[in-house]
């Protein structure tokens, strides 16, 4: 069985921050946020298996392995480095790397995408899917967007939208239940859970004293949500940009005229100040501010 190598990048990040003893100046070095640069750290101490670093509140030091280490790490990264390749003059190309909910990739970001990258073919742009209000770090990320309450200390964050949130349900979920006319019908209904789309302030805004529901399906996921809807699963909230393709086909119908106006949860865009720095960064953000506003 082949052994199992240390990832290069998190060797990259301990050579670079054991040279200036400073996450931040290693990270800057390296083109990635601090945040990015401390869990390559951690990944490269579980790897070995030791503490490469004595971290106080002011200061950086390496550990008596961590300094032995750093031999050993700087030699083949040498032997890397000094390779010959014929090619190592071509400019690398920028890399914006961007995590985004499933939801809003799918229904709102890779729809407008091309625009973006029509006007800046040079900039080669990744994205990766995060769980709304679980994945809470930045990780390697550049820019995320993050669907929440947009309280994210330490990290510039800034309102992409927010649409009033709407109650639907498939025809033929209505009619095995046989239809529903008033808010207050809904007492015989599945309501769909989500910790995305709580129901609990739909409720006030029609009028209902009642609770956040605590049994049914729970899906926190608002595609899978939508799509829970369509197939008879009960009825759930959604969105006009998720629901509209779905309502002009008769798949899922809107109840009632009741909208909640100011949702507790709204799309932003997160990132750490450092990095808007970065061109290919404040391209992206510029671009995405005026796209969705």
């Amino acid at each position: 069985m082949a052994s199992r190598l240390p990832p290069v990048h998190a060797l990259s990040a301990f050579e670079a921050a054991a040279r200036f003893l400073s996450f931040a100046l290693a990270a800057e070095e390296l083109c990635i946020t601090p945040s990015a640069l401390s869990h390559r750290i951690r990944l490269l101490e579980e790897f070995v298996g030791e503490r490469l670093f004595i971290r106080d509140s002011r200061s950086v030091a390496l550990s008596d392995f961590g300094r032995r280490y750093l031999e050993v790490v700087r030699s083949a990264l040498r032997a890397l480095n000094d390779f010959p390749m014929p090619h190592r003059g071509v400019p690398a190309q920028p890399r914006l790397k961007i995590t985004v909910p499933p939801t809003f990739a799918r229904y709102l970001l890779v729809p407008k995408l091309a625009q973006f990258t029509h006007l800046y073919p040079h900039i080669a742009v990744e994205l990766f899917l995060s769980v709304p209000l679980y994945d809470l770090s930045l990780s390697e990320s550049d820019v995320e967007i993050r669907f929440g309450a947009g309280k994210y200390a330490n990290f510039v964050t800034r309102k992409l939208f927010e649409e009033p949130a709407f109650a639907v349900a498939s025809p033929a979920y209505l009619a095995s239940i046989g239809g529903i006319a008033t808010p207050a019908d809904l007492k015989k209904a599945n309501l769909l859970r989500s910790a995305l789309e709580p129901w609990q302030p739909w409720f006030e805004a029609a009028g209902l004293d009642w609770p956040e529901p605590g049994t049914g399906l729970r899906v926190d996921d608002l595609g899978l949500l939508l799509e829970s809807v369509k197939h008879g699963h009960g009825i759930g909230l959604t969105r006009q940009h998720f629901a509209a393709g779905l309502i002009a086909t008769g798949e899922v119908v809107r109840l009632f005229d009741i909208e909640l106006g100011t949702p507790p949860h709204a799309y932003y865009c997160v990132y750490e100040k450092s990095v808007i720095e970065r061109p290919e960064v404040a391209l992206f953000v510029d671009w995405l501010l005026t796209a969705f506003e």
